[in-house]
């Protein structure tokens, strides 16, 4: 069945100045909806805007608007987490003609104790090329490079060293629920859980005001930036630095926070005016920490 004539169930991909969000990313290839273009999508795009919540810490709010997310990554050239690339990301999707349907799910990096809330944003998307069902994962902040095929056939998958599985298993009330593992400097850790049940843009927006506002958010309380590549993680959690490597080695520095405007350039690609770096750099938010 297609979808509603409705404009709330879709992503406002008339808005969206492709060519310059194409720029932005550094894709050069075909405008059409295959299976290859939409490999270098998601690769070009996970590698070129990196994963950061500097604008909470600055104490603005984070807009979903296709507007302001044009503004803010693709002229401005920043970055955002989950929700802002996975919005930016379906329009540009639903513009070249690929099937689009937001996903919600669980982060739980591991954790055994408690249900964490259903805050991460991800994409199902089709092609007209065949039936296959593909997992756009681009606003995590740390990969895959490549969509990956929903199937529980699927198993583990590697791109650019970094290695993944998907995993299928049965909910509450024998509901189907999706599990992607990642390999990294603990081993093999469940990722995030999810069901295909579709999220639209205004479920979206329910979740991006918990995580931009929630005491309970982590990204409410101090920096988190990631900026991912083929062969090198860069995270920076506050003042904690941390270099990973696809076979699960790191390193991590701790830095004061007035290197932190320079280590964002020169690592992360993300050059702050004057006045915010002195906002980051004052580190109030270290002092609400404690």
């Amino acid at each position: 069945m297609s979808k509603p004539t409705d404009p709330a169930y879709h992503w406002g991909s008339a808005d969206l100045d492709l060519d310059a969000y194409l720029t932005r990313i550094g894709f050069d290839g075909e405008h059409v909806a295959t299976v290859a273009t939409l490999h270098e999508l998601v690769r070009t795009h996970t590698t070129s805007i990196p994963f950061e919540n500097l604008e909470i810490i600055l104490g603005r709010s984070i807009d979903l608007d296709l507007a302001a997310l044009q503004a803010k990554i693709v002229r401005r050239r920043r970055g955002g987490y989950c929700h802002e690339h996975v919005v930016l990301f379906a329009a540009a999707l639903e513009r070249l003609g690929f099937g689009v349907t937001g996903l919600s799910g669980r982060v739980n990096m591991g954790a055994r104790a408690g249900l964490r809330p259903a805050t991460h944003a991800l994409l199902r998307v089709t092609t007209a090329e065949d039936d296959r069902i593909w997992l756009c994962d681009v606003g995590f902040g740390s990969g895959p490079l490549v969509p990956f095929e929903l199937s529980s056939d699927t198993g583990v998958f590697e791109a650019g060293g970094w290695q993944f599985r998907l995993e299928r298993t049965l909910g509450e009330l024998d509901s189907e629920l999706w599990v992607l593992h990642q390999f990294g400097t603990e081993g093999w850790v469940d990722r995030h859980s999810f069901t295909l049940n579709p999220q639209y843009r205004i479920d979206f927006v329910v979740g991006n005001h918990f995580v931009s506002t929630s005491p309970r958010s982590p990204f409410t309380t101090r920096p988190y930036v990631q900026r991912f590549h083929p062969d090198v993680h860069y995270v920076l959690d506050g003042t904690e630095f941390v270099t990973q490597y696809p076979d699960g080695t790191s390193e991590t520095r701790e830095l004061r926070p007035t290197e932190l405007p320079k280590m964002l350039v020169e690592v992360f690609d993300i050059d702050l005016t004057d006045a915010d770096a002195d906002v980051l750099t004052a580190a109030q938010w270290l002092r609400d920490e404690r």
